[in-house]
């Protein structure tokens, strides 16, 4: 009889937890990408799903040809050169380069197009990152942030891909 009245106990201590105390991760989040004078320059869409982070890049302003893309270990971008936005972001401690065989970090991505009018566009998986704090979440205590880079990533030379400095920078808030 006493375990009966355990197990209907700790049954009621779960039912009366109270919606939405315990905080589901976030579905989406976002960036506005500003350039060094803070101008806004474009806009990144996260998205959660089943696998990874779909992210979807616009930018406009930028020098035509290709430009690194990477995700940064620190959600601040203070002007004029984001280096406030740390290293790459790299959760799994890997080298740089998406044709690495030591690599990659989790926040390379492979370089965004940009037109003859100065427009880009890029949307791809983050295979294995979350939307919400934890290893490998974009949204931890000191935040994430999108980075655009001058020159291409020749997506091998750690720690960066010699992609040259900093163009524009946007911080991964929860929507």
């Amino acid at each position: 009889m006493n375990l009966g009245i355990h197990a209907l106990s700790a049954a009621l201590l779960v039912t009366t937890i109270p919606a939405g105390a315990i905080a589901a991760a976030p579905a989406t989040a976002s960036a506005t990408l500003i350039r060094s004078d803070g101008t806004e320059m474009g806009h990144a869409n996260f998205t959660a799903r089943a696998g990874g982070v779909w992210l979807d890049v616009n930018a406009t302003g930028l020098s035509p040809g290709s430009h690194g893309i990477h995700l940064h270990t620190t959600g601040a971008c203070t002007t004029p050169d984001f280096v406030s936005a740390g290293g790459h972001w790299n959760p799994m401690h890997r080298k740089h380069g998406l044709k690495s065989p030591e690599g990659p970090h989790m926040g390379d991505l492979p370089n965004l197009d940009v037109d003859a009018s100065g427009k880009g566009h890029a949307a791809g998986l983050i295979a294995g990152a979350t939307l919400d704090a934890g290893a490998m979440g974009l949204l931890d205590a000191d935040g994430s942030a999108l980075v655009i880079h001058a020159g291409p990533d020749d997506n091998m030379t750690d720690p960066s891909g010699n992609s040259g400095g900093r163009q524009l920078c946007g911080v991964v808030k929860a929507d």
